[in-house]
């Protein structure tokens, strides 16, 4: 049932982030963020022009790493999860997907992942590809929350419906 629910949500969702500039930007620059993920972090990131830089917006959203240091003995840290928990979502699931043997990326992560280990190495990655959305985001300015393009459709009675129909 939940998934009945869902589908036509999801179905909106993948329609606004192939329309609107920011979402497609992200998902064409970006291995790894889909049309799912890019909505969720153009949501939860809002304006990046209000950070003052990619320290900041890694900061906002929780994937920084606190520290505790007294005298010559630092703690190893754990994240603060301050943020939003959807942008720490999608950014850890992009991530994950920049593992795959295609991604650009692989050198960094399998570097990232001998020194670190590997949900470290990803969390590593999610904040790389978090400072990636925000300097993109910054570039487009206005345009990055700008309302979706709207398509043209063909009119309901015209020949080229017909012959789409006839072709299928």
């Amino acid at each position: 049932m939940l998934e009945l629910q869902l589908a036509p949500l999801s179905r909106e969702l993948r329609s606004f982030a192939r329309t609107q500039t920011g979402c497609q930007t992200l998902i064409e620059r970006y291995y790894g963020i889909g049309e799912l993920t890019a909505v969720t972090i153009l949501a939860e990131l809002g304006d990046c022009r209000r950070f003052q830089n990619s320290r900041d917006a890694v900061r906002y959203s929780g994937l920084d790493v606190t520290v505790y240091q007294s005298d010559r003995r630092r703690a190893p840290g754990h994240l603060s999860r301050q943020g939003p928990p959807a942008l720490r979502w999608a950014l850890y699931e992009a991530a994950q997907v920049t593992r795959h043997p295609r991604s650009p990326d692989r050198a960094y992560c399998e570097q990232a992942a001998a020194k670190l280990g590997g949900n470290r190495a990803c969390l590593a990655l999610a904040r790389k590809l978090l400072r990636g959305c925000y300097d993109t985001l910054r570039e487009l300015g206005d345009d990055a929350l700008a309302p979706p393009v709207e398509q043209p459709r063909p009119a309901a009675g015209s020949g080229a419906t017909r012959q789409a129909a006839a072709a299928a």
